[in-house]
């Protein structure tokens, strides 16, 4: 077996806001719509958001996904300008990525990095 992709759900409390701010304000572009469930897409990132309407038991604004990237200073300063809610800003980690970290409406953690030079 060889792995093709994946996605990540996010349980979010209302899918149509959700929508909103990955389109609006991270970039995403919605690849689909079925019911109470949507899938957002960002090059080969797939992210699934499912509302309360799908009957999943799961806690809204628990998951959290690290995205690697490059350009990851234009793309902070790009979600920054646009209203992202940013958790922890970009910088040099001891961990050897520059990294940065944003919250969805509900709390879901998304962050962006790249291998840093030092």
């Amino acid at each position: 077996m060889k792995p093709d992709c994946a996605a990540t759900i996010f349980h979010v409390s209302d899918v149509e806001s959700s929508i909103q701010y990955y389109t609006n304000v991270l970039g995403f572009v919605v690849d689909f719509r079925y019911n109470d469930f949507a899938g957002l897409e960002f090059g080969p990132i797939l992210i699934y958001l499912s509302g309360p309407a799908q009957g999943v038991k799961r806690i809204i604004g628990q998951g959290a996904i690290y995205i690697f990237c490059d350009e990851v200073d234009q793309y902070f300063q790009e979600v920054s300008g646009n209203g992202a809610i940013v958790e922890v800003n970009i910088d040099n980690r001891d961990y050897g990525m520059r990294d940065f970290g944003v919250k969805d409406l509900d709390g879901n953690a998304l962050s962006f990095g790249t291998k840093s030079e030092n």
